[in-house]
């Protein structure tokens, strides 16, 4: 009996040094993130080693995460990184445990994986190495306290010399650890608020004063917004806009820093910085962007004022040789988009390199300072956020990121429409309004139809729009009788060109189909 109970002792230890051993990578997390916050933002070592695995998966894997989980693929990345790190940093508890330093060798291989991902990041520094660093040697620190105080608790000698010296020693752990531990958690929470809210870069951009443009077109017109409950503004806020890229921790780049490289096969290369980018004649267009990965009726598109200087000027002056068909453009975290020539260079279509949006500069998660903005493409072909650099090559030459993955190499928006109310799946017989957006970039939009149970396409009535690169809304008055019905929609571009019925996924090039929803009528 007494042998068993010395078991159940041992066994129980063990569990508390695991959990020590929790508590302190949870504060050397914490920790890491303060001092990154302060020193250096691309040093956070848990988004960089998760840029580093995205890197380095397979590219069925990186899609099966982007079409799978959509837009809770970077916290659950993360998540994931954080828990694997936590389990590690318990088996450094119970090694601790053990022997004295053997935890520290656990805590450095953590290290080094952080290590490894700062080195990665593109902008790494010396400083950048800093947050790991210091994470590191105070985590464990903090682990070498607690199982110290637990060895005081749980030692068996302690226990046999005097139980009230024991009872006191377990306080002791217990109150280091969960004052530790909810310190660590107040710590991480606020080193992602400090990052996101206070970083110099924001109030930099607070203070931007947006230049006006020599080039502003209508505002929208009454009748562009139908004012129907449940059907998407128009204009779509900017802390609505949907977000898709790949960076795991929003580049912070300094306006006076950032400058722009035009290379490659030009005959003039050009470099332009965000002063000189401003103080050129800006052009101000109504532009809707919208995500290859979006499903049928999905949201992942939105509709907003950019302010920005058009690529053919610049790319006008660079003078690209005879045989270049497209720009490689990079943003600043290393991804890539391929975009053909001729649409950037087209005088008939406003691709933008945008420093402004719906009349404030950039949010930082949109791009801020410059991005690319281009009617008619899919964002991965395109969109390019926290962009620095355009090389003028050919497609025969250069990939960018999502082709590899098996993406289609261009990537021209196609006809969509989606249904967005009734959002309730039961209504009243009687008229019930069915409406919703529709687009067809740098098209526009010549017809909406709308059909009940398989019979006949009836039309819908438009909304005005400002042009032929943005949505419209469209509705259509049901005389609903009781049953249960299918809805679907369908558009016609302004070439006269149908939407497809047939049914495909987001993979290569955007889904197809008709977007259709069942309500109940009662």
């Amino acid at each position: 009996m007494h042998r068993r109970n010395e078991r159940d002792v041992a066994r129980a230890t063990r569990w508390w040094a695991r959990l020590a051993g929790v508590v302190a990578g949870l504060a050397g997390f914490a920790i890491a993130g303060l001092a990154a916050w302060v020193v250096s933002p691309v040093g956070s070592p848990v988004p960089a080693v998760g840029e580093l695995i995205i890197n380095v998966l397979p590219g069925f894997l990186v899609n099966f995460g982007k079409e799978t989980l959509g837009k809770a693929d970077k916290p659950v990345l993360l998540a994931i990184i954080v828990v694997a790190v936590l389990i590690i940093c318990g088996l450094a508890g119970q090694l601790e445990l053990r022997r004295r330093f053997a935890g520290a060798t656990i805590f450095a291989i953590v290290a080094v994986l952080g290590l490894v991902g700062v080195a990665a990041q593109p902008d790494a520094t010396f400083t950048a190495y800093v947050p790991t660093v210091v994470g590191l040697l105070l985590g464990y620190m903090i682990l070498s306290t607690l199982i110290s105080k637990l060895q005081q608790w749980r030692s068996p000698q302690a226990a046999a010399e005097d139980g009230a010296a024991s009872s006191a020693a377990r306080r002791s752990f217990l109150a280091w650890t969960i004052v530790i531990g909810a310190g660590s958690v107040v710590a991480a929470i606020t080193g992602q608020v400090l990052a996101g809210a206070s970083s110099a870069v924001n109030t930099a951009r607070e203070k931007l004063r947006l230049p006006t443009p020599a080039k502003t077109p209508p505002g929208p017109p009454p009748g562009a917004d139908l004012h129907i409950p449940g059907v998407t503004p128009y204009v779509t806020a900017n802390e609505d806009f949907y977000r898709i890229d790949t960076a795991l921790q929003v580049p912070v780049i300094d306006p006076g820093e950032w400058t722009l490289k035009i290379t490659g096969m030009v005959q003039n290369p050009i470099q332009i910085n965000y002063a000189e980018l401003s103080a050129k004649p800006l052009v101000e267009h109504m532009t809707t962007l919208t995500c290859v990965s979006n499903e049928v009726g999905g949201d992942l598109a939105g509709n907003a004022l950019w302010l920005g200087y058009p690529i053919r000027e610049l790319l006008a002056q660079a003078k690209p040789l005879a045989g270049a068909d497209m720009v490689l453009s990079k943003s600043v975290d290393g991804w890539t988009a391929r975009s053909p020539l001729a649409v950037l260079t087209d005088p008939n279509r406003e691709a933008i390199l945008a420093i402004g949006m719906n009349g404030e500069p950039l949010p930082l998660e949109h791009g801020f300072p410059v991005r690319m903005v281009v009617p008619g493409l899919y964002g991965y072909v395109s969109a390019t956020k926290w962009v620095t650099s355009l090389r003028v090559t050919t497609y025969a030459k250069e990939q960018a990121y999502w082709t590899p993955l098996g993406w289609s190499p261009r990537g021209p928006i196609k006809l969509a429409s989606r249904i967005e109310v009734p959002r309730k799946s039961t209504v009243d017989a009687g008229t019930v309004v069915v409406a919703g957006v529709a687009w067809a970039q740098h098209t526009g939009i010549l017809a909406v139809e709308v059909q009940v149970d398989q019979n006949g396409w009836q039309p819908a009535q438009l909304a005005q729009t400002v042009g032929p690169d943005t949505w419209l809304q469209w509705k259509y008055e049901w005389a609903a009788v009781p049953g249960t019905h299918t809805l679907a929609v369908r558009a016609t571009d302004a070439n006269g060109k149908l939407q497809t019925a047939a049914v495909a996924p987001p993979m290569p090039d955007g889904a197809t189909g008709y977007h259709s929803i069942q309500v109940k009528v009662r």
